[in-house]
């Protein structure tokens, strides 16, 4: 089974078509049951047409040495990793009765201390989607839905006050045990959400902080048996009172 999910670089040499025809038929499967994944692998060979073409003609004027686009395609994959913090988290869109894998490259968590980095990844993946496992409308529905799979969770607070409704909720996993992603919408459109996981090794007890990750702002805390990460966009106003009062409500 882990054979089958490819790793970051396989996933680029997949692009480059640079596997061999066995493994490259695995991951040709592997994507077509992950279309996340996939379309972040469509990003990429999109990337390379785009380098083709603005550099058409390039490698035969006079003088010029040979066109490679393998150093281009580093130098872009290295600004890709910076803008998602270097957090390569892998998702694996098993469809166990609902339950969708969520599982962490270590290798990657151990080169960047980012305090709850899949929280903005999960977001970024499945906030704006329609892969939730439930749609809810109201505060009760997500509630009984958390009580069903988590235990000792405080009572979830109606955001209404701040403008957002519920949308739904996605179930997920990693190392820990199970994790779970909230979605919030307000009357523009623009989504909240709300990441709970257990402690991992490196944070027992996550302490109450803030950080800006590209357009978004994740505000994270730990209370009772799980982390916490609300993440919102950087711009809005609102995130400080909407964490304030997820804070007092978990």
């Amino acid at each position: 089974m882990t054979r089958l999910i490819p790793s970051e670089d396989e996933l680029h040499a997949y692009v480059d078509e640079r596997l061999e025809p066995v493994r490259r038929a695995e991951v040709h499967a592997w994507l077509a049951a992950n279309p996340q994944a996939a379309a972040r692998v469509e990003g990429w060979r999109a990337d390379a047409r785009r380098l083709r073409a603005a550099l058409a003609g390039f490698g035969e004027l006079p003088g010029a040495p040979p066109l490679e686009l393998g150093p281009l395609r580093r130098q872009l994959r290295q600004r890709r990793q910076r803008r998602w913090a270097s957090a390569a988290v892998l998702v694996l869109a098993v469809g166990i009765g609902g339950l969708g894998g969520w599982q962490m490259r270590d290798a990657a968590l151990a080169q960047v201390d980012m305090p709850m980095a899949d929280a903005v990844q999960a977001h970024r993946l499945f906030a704006a989607s329609q892969a939730l496992d439930i749609q809810a409308s109201d505060p009760g529905q997500l509630r009984d839905w958390l009580g069903r799979h988590f235990s000792r969770v405080g009572q979830l607070p109606d955001l209404a006050g701040y403008g957002f409704k519920p949308v739904g909720a996605r179930l997920l996993s990693n190392e820990q045990g199970p994790a779970a992603l909230l979605v919030f919408e307000d009357g523009k459109g623009q989504r909240i959400s709300l990441f709970m996981r257990s402690p991992s090794e490196q944070y027992q007890r996550m302490p109450d902080g803030q950080r800006v990750d590209g357009q978004l702002e994740a505000r994270y805390w730990s209370h009772g048996d799980y982390n916490f990460a609300l993440v919102s966009a950087a711009d809005d106003a609102r995130g400080a009172g909407l964490g304030q009062a997820l804070r007092l409500g978990l």
